[in-house]
């Protein structure tokens, strides 16, 4: 078959549910890549255990230029990424399958909707309930864009497709492993606001985290999913807040750092202080 597929895993410390992945992945890949990001637990060891899978190694920088990377390691022409946590029904393999049949598929990119587990619990609403994203592509047109974090793939718009079956997300195992997350995500989305010359202040420091939850909760209908929808929207909140808290950080840090003694303005000051 001319249109073989490569499909690379991007993880890190992800012991817990690299085999899952790898499991779904055999139903379609001719060729499945582990792209590591140098874990420290028993990860690789489980990669090797099951075999069949190529692991390439190398430190992350951020999450786009990371997955390019590992893109260019593939050795065929359609690629399909996952993230460790991610799982392919069997029906989406069964559509990817039927894609890659024919001579010639009518798109150079593919967009799938997520179905999100929090918690182990299904969350229909609560800015989750239908999450879309190119991740079946041909590699040649396709590459991901310039953001640290999520990142999405630069194509065409007319030459996407839909795919119609669901991609599996089971997001976070313990709310401790969702705030490591958090803190390193929302640090990575102050960086590339300040870089694209984006400023806060105070009072969207306030603001901003109080109407994310009300949109989430109210409008996106979050109450629905219960306490874990709760959860889900507090903790969305505390993202919002996050990033932008850490984006006036930024931005305050570098004028105090970059002033003259004597020279700092009051808001300087606090922030130097």
């Amino acid at each position: 078959m001319a249109n073989r597929l490569s499909v690379v895993i991007a993880c890190k410390n992800e012991a817990a549910n690299i085999r899952g992945c790898i499991e779904s992945a055999r139903m379609v890949a001719d060729e499945i890549l582990v792209a590591d990001s140098l874990s420290t637990d028993q990860t690789l060891d489980v990669v090797r255990q099951m075999g069949g899978c190529r692991i390439i190694q190398r430190e992350f920088i951020n999450f786009s230029n990371f997955k390019n990377w590992a893109l260019g390691h593939c050795t065929h022409p359609w690629a399909l990424v996952l993230d460790a946590d991610e799982r392919l029904s069997d029906e989406l393999a069964g559509e990817i399958r039927g894609i890659l049949a024919g001579d010639d598929p009518p798109f150079d990119a593919y967009r799938v909707v997520s179905k999100i587990f929090f918690l182990g619990r299904l969350i229909r609403h609560s800015g989750c309930g239908h999450p879309t994203s190119i991740r079946f592509f041909r590699r040649v047109v396709c590459r991901f864009g310039p953001e640290s974090v999520h990142e999405s793939i630069r194509v065409d718009t007319s030459r996407v497709g839909w795919l119609r079956a669901r991609l599996l997300h089971y997001t976070y195992r313990s709310l401790a492993q969702r705030t490591e997350k958090q803190n390193h995500y929302t640090t990575l989305a102050a960086e590339d606001k300040y870089k694209a010359g984006a400023r806060v202040s105070g009072l969207e420091i306030l603001v901003r985290p109080l109407l994310n939850f009300l949109k989430l909760y109210f409008w996106q209908a979050g109450f629905l999913d219960g306490t874990a929808g709760l959860i889900v929207c507090l903790s969305s909140m505390n993202s919002t807040f996050l990033k932008y808290a850490k984006l006036w950080e930024i931005t305050h840090g570098s004028a105090a750092r970059d002033a003259a003694p004597g020279e700092l303005n009051a808001d300087n000051q606090e922030a130097a202080a």
